[in-house]
């Protein structure tokens, strides 16, 4: 890619344009506005070798473009800012290699409708094997153009597009003058009246099919193009002939009207993974999230889309199913050709309508949410889904022909709609997982419809299943780029500390602590050592206890490439068999890790405590410092319980761990929570296969809790120093009190199955009735409740100071009224900032101007907070993927038998979770059994009259499943199914 330079000229020579309009600022005050542009005629064109504008760079464009079978004298092709919107898997296809011509007006109003395609429209200029020329259209004279009176901007940027390309066919028969043959700048269109405007202008047009069809790579490239046809979010009417399935959507003006007046609600669509029949709205205006009760009341809304609901009356609000109600199984015979015209299959109606009854709903008044449906859709979440090819939609004529064929595509995400596509490689891409866009979904389908953008290789190998992953969760794991790898030290791997010297930039301001007797604690095999701790005794009784955390804002500068790259990441993701890194390796597991025995830069946080944990006064500092050991949790448990070692190091870790204990005991007197979450040990047969041999739960050590307890004191202490210094933009993490609503299902519950009570007036009244649940014939019992109570809380997240109500600062969870991360900035972009602003607040350096802009830090956060849900949901996925991969290794044909909770019950089966192995499943009942919502339970009728009595289960009780591994019909891949053995053998029934 080529960005043109443009050459200083003198201002009288330039030729000016201006335009004069009206603006109404923020206050409703009228200003007149004089906007000017200073045009030359020395933007260059771009193509090789140029008399006429002296351009001889390498990478200009071919002198003659390239030849196609409709422009054999060779061609340039010109698309206008819809080709981009809606065909960028095209244009990113490696296939598709024509010259472009990418004009301002096209780039810049990308960027205008789609920040996320003008990033990947900016990618394809920088690819190599792409030839683009970015022409500045809007500064050369010639192309230049000023909006008309009562023009559209819409129709000046298609105006001014035309005029580009006339003037570079007229440009191009100046540069070949005398040739009979000239090459064709095409503008490529999918607008017919821009086309037959263009047209009338004698400028050579095409539309991109018909382009593509004209390819050798045609039937390749056919399967990328997107079925879009207009603007989803506008409302769309029933296609001639076709019923109807869905409302139209209202007028974006009328929808942002009811909004603001109350009347409608805006708010994120969540699908329901047990019943795809039924989603959910979460609005401000209810405690409850608004329930979506069938496919017309979810209007065409997929997982995360940003919708506007209309609530029902009152008397129509319902409880949510109590049924698990499978997409595969209810649509199974749906024909993906046949049902472009669904709106008379009956049979899928009916068969709905049933699976949407729920006799119990209006009787269960306690579970009763705001009911309603969607009228609108304010931004879609679209985006490429991993899918597999549902091959009983291939039609039994075309299971081998590659001519085109609709099919489905069903994702692996279990929240999402099968989606129809056509495609010419259906049999080829049977049994891979794949890429799918969707690109529009009409009232009259029942399904969206999308485009093939890529095969990602064989269903369960593991390359497939591990790309497959990092895209379902959208984790960025493209190699690090040459703009990014030179932000690193010229030295590399060499770099070092330099010795001391009041000259040497790194010891400016630095406190020497080499002499400290640090050490870090981590898990096996940690290579990104972020954090390191040291205590000693003071000679007025006291303690010293320090917090050194690597330094990476020394090595990540604001605002370079690096920085950016990072901002984008948001956070490092761990994977069970692999890590995808926030930052180059280098610093991630070299120049920033706190190893042992070097010499690495610090920013320490210092206490003095009393040896009662009693703060007596905190100080910051940038250091340098030198670990004596790298420690897991497991060997610095063993070191600090062996009577017979006396030595500093250890001494250090006993006076850090009888702090620790006595700084956990004032949070929890302070009303902090003690929950849990399930966590598992994977075991690989070695680091080179990655094979999983068998998984354990993870053990929790005294060390565990010493490290975590001064991670949690450093990052308080930094947060208040960060506000105190910088009110309105300081980056701050905070954990709001849950709704009181969310935990009124797991109280009755209690209340009915154990007549215990839970008391959720505060975080202290909670953490106290924790405490309380003790089941003395179940050890594991509370453990189970407090996993259950973690899923009524609301997500901790990122956000800036400035930006929110002081009294909402509180982190609920730790019930501290203040906080921050500061204290892993290898892996966490927010601690990055952090770092920047208390060294800022300590006089070391002064602030970026991005982190005194309060919207600049919120826009980042926004990133940050979906980068870092996304990375914990790849990291549970792939210790779901290997937890089944090990119990296939471990069990005998691939079954293990373990005990298990009932968590949940349904009308046709069990919702499960195995302590043991930190996982949960489903164990349906094909025979109908008797359901009682009220009570929580559900009874298993005796298959026999001389057999057993009818058997009763309710939520709480321990059972016993059979766990083997089959292969997922959505994911295509290993999938742990549950079988109940005891109280009674489901595979009976």
């Amino acid at each position: 890619m080529v960005e043109i330079s443009i050459r200083k000229r003198p201002r009288a020579e330039a030729v000016v344009t201006q335009r004069k309009f009206f603006k109404k600022t923020a206050r409703g005050k009228v200003i007149k506005v004089l906007r000017e542009r200073y045009l030359r005629d020395d933007v260059t064109c771009g193509i090789g070798s140029c008399s006429v504008c002296a351009s001889t760079t390498a990478e200009d464009l071919p002198a003659l473009g390239q030849v196609h079978e409709l422009f054999p004298n060779g061609h340039f092709l010109l698309p206008d800012t819809n080709v981009f919107l809606n065909q960028m898997d095209l244009m990113e296809s490696a296939l598709f290699n024509p010259p472009i011509i990418l004009l301002q007006t096209v780039l810049e109003e990308v960027r205008h409708r789609s920040l996320p395609l003008y990033n990947r429209l900016k990618a394809i200029t920088k690819m190599e094997e792409k030839k683009v020329w970015i022409f500045y259209n809007e500064y050369r004279s010639e192309t230049a153009i000023v909006r008309e009176d009562g023009e559209s901007p819409n129709d000046r940027n298609d105006r001014g597009i035309r005029k580009a390309t006339a003037w570079y066919n007229s440009h191009i028969s100046l540069v070949h003058r005398g040739k009979q043959k000239l090459p064709t700048v095409v503008l490529m269109t999918e607008d017919v009246a821009n086309r037959q405007k263009a047209e009338k202008d004698g400028i050579t047009s095409i539309s991109v099919r018909k382009y593509i069809e004209a390819m050798k790579e045609a039937s390749q490239l056919s399967d990328l193009l997107s079925v879009a046809g207009s603007n989803e979010l506008e409302p769309t009417k029933a296609v001639s002939g076709r019923t109807a399935l869905y409302s139209d959507y209202l007028s974006p003006s009328t929808l942002l009207a009811g909004v603001k007046a109350g009347a409608l609600h805006q708010g994120h669509f969540n699908a329901n993974q047990y019943n795809y029949l039924e989603g959910n709205v979460p609005v401000p205006a209810f405690t409850k999230p608004i329930l979506l009760v069938g496919r017309e009341n979810m209007n065409r809304a997929v997982q995360g889309d940003v919708v506007v609901v209309e609530v029902f009356d009152e008397k129509e609000w319902k409880a949510p199913a109590d049924e698990v109600v499978d997409q595969d199984a209810t649509l199974k015979d749906d024909d993906a050709e046949a049902s472009e015209d669904e709106g008379s299959d009956d049979d899928i109606t009916a068969r709905e309508a049933k699976a949407l009854r729920s006799e119990n709903a209006a009787k269960r008044i306690l579970e009763r949410q705001p009911t309603g449906r969607i009228v609108g859709v304010i931004k879609r979440n679209w985006r490429a889904y991993v899918c597999h090819i549902d091959s009983t939609s291939l039609t039994s004529s075309n299971t081998t022909s590659l001519s085109q064929q609709t099919v489905f595509a069903t994702p692996v995400s279990r929240l999402l709609p099968r989606i129809r596509m056509r495609t010419r490689q259906a049999p080829t891409l049977v049994g891979q997982k794949i890429l799918v866009t969707i690109d529009k979904w009409d009232i009259t389908s029942r399904y969206p419809e999308g485009h093939f953008v890529r095969a990602l290789g064989k269903a369960e190998s593991k390359e497939a299943e591990q790309e497959s992953l990092l895209l379902e969760f959208e984790v960025p794991y493209r190699p690090f780029g040459k703009a990014i790898l030179d932000c690193l030290p010229v030295e590399g791997d060499k770099w070092v500390v330099p010795p001391k010297s009041e000259t040497s930039p790194e010891w400016r301001d630095r406190q020497d602590l080499r002499d400290l007797i640090i050490c870090s604690i981590d898990p096996p095999n940690c290579q990104d050592i972020d954090d390191a701790l040291h205590a000693r005794p003071l000679p007025n009784g006291n303690i010293e206890a320090g917090v050194h955390i690597a330094d990476v804002s020394h090595f990540v500068h604001s605002d370079n490439p690096m920085d950016s790259e990072a901002a984008s990441r948001g956070t490092t993701v761990y994977l069970v068999d692999k890590r995808i890194d926030m930052l180059p390796s280098l610093l991630g597991t070299n120049l920033c890790s706190l190893r042992p025995y070097v010499e690495r830069l610090a920013f320490s946080a210092i206490w003095e405590l009393t040896p009662h944990a009693e703060i007596v006064n905190v100080r910051f500092t940038k250091s340098v410092i030198a670990s004596k050991a790298a420690f897991t949790y497991e060997e610095a448990q063993i070191r600090k319980d062996d009577p017979n070692r006396k030595d500093e190091l250890t001494e250090g870790i006993r006076l850090l761990n009888s702090l620790a204990q006595k700084l956990k005991a004032g949070r929890m007197a302070a009303g902090a929570l003690n929950l849990a979450s399930p966590e598992v040990k994977i075991h690989l047969q070695s680091a080179e296969s990655s094979d999983p041999i068998d998984v354990e739960q993870k053990e929790m050590m005294e060390t565990n809790s010493l490290v975590e307890e001064f991670m949690l004191l450093a990052n308080i202490s930094v947060a208040a120093k960060i506000q105190e210094s910088f009110p309105q933009t300081a980056v701050l993490r905070r954990h709001l009190p849950p709704p009181p609503t969310n935990f009124e299902k797991l109280q009755d519950i209690l209340r009915k199955r154990k007549g215990m009570t839970l008391d959720v007036s505060s975080s202290g009244a909670l953490a106290d009735s924790l405490d309380k649940c003790i089941d003395p014939n179940l050890p594991a019992f509370n453990t189970l409740v407090r996993i259950m109570a973690t899923r009524c809380m609301l997500s901790a997240e990122y956000f800036s100071s400035g930006s929110v109500a002081r009294d909402t600062f509180g982190h609920y969870g730790l019930a501290s009224p203040i906080y921050t991360h500061f204290t892993s900035p290898i892996r966490r972009y927010a601690d990055v900032l952090a770092h920047r602003q208390l060294s800022a607040a300590i006089g070391y350096t002064t602030l970026h101007a991005t982190l005194h802009s309060k919207s600049h830090v919120e826009r980042v956060l926004e990133v940050v907070n979906r980068r870092h849900r996304m990375a914990q949901m790849a990291g549970r996925a792939s210790v779901e993927f290997y937890v089944g991969l090990a119990l296939k290794a471990r069990g005998q044909k691939g079954q293990v038998r373990e005990e298990a909770f009932v968590i949940r019950t349904f009308r046709n089966g069990l919702g499960v979770f195995v302590s043991k192995l930190g996982i949960e499943g489903l164990v349906m009942f094909k025979r109908d059994t008797q359901f009682d919502a009220e009570n929580y339970t559900i009874t298993v009728p005796s298959s026999s009259p001389n057999g057993p009595e009818d058997v009763t289960i309710s939520v709480f009780d321990k059972v016993v499943v059979d766990i083997e591994v089959e292969k997922d019909k959505n994911t295509q891949r290993g999938r742990v199914k549950m079988t109940l053995v005891s109280p009674v053998d489901s595979r009976a029934l």
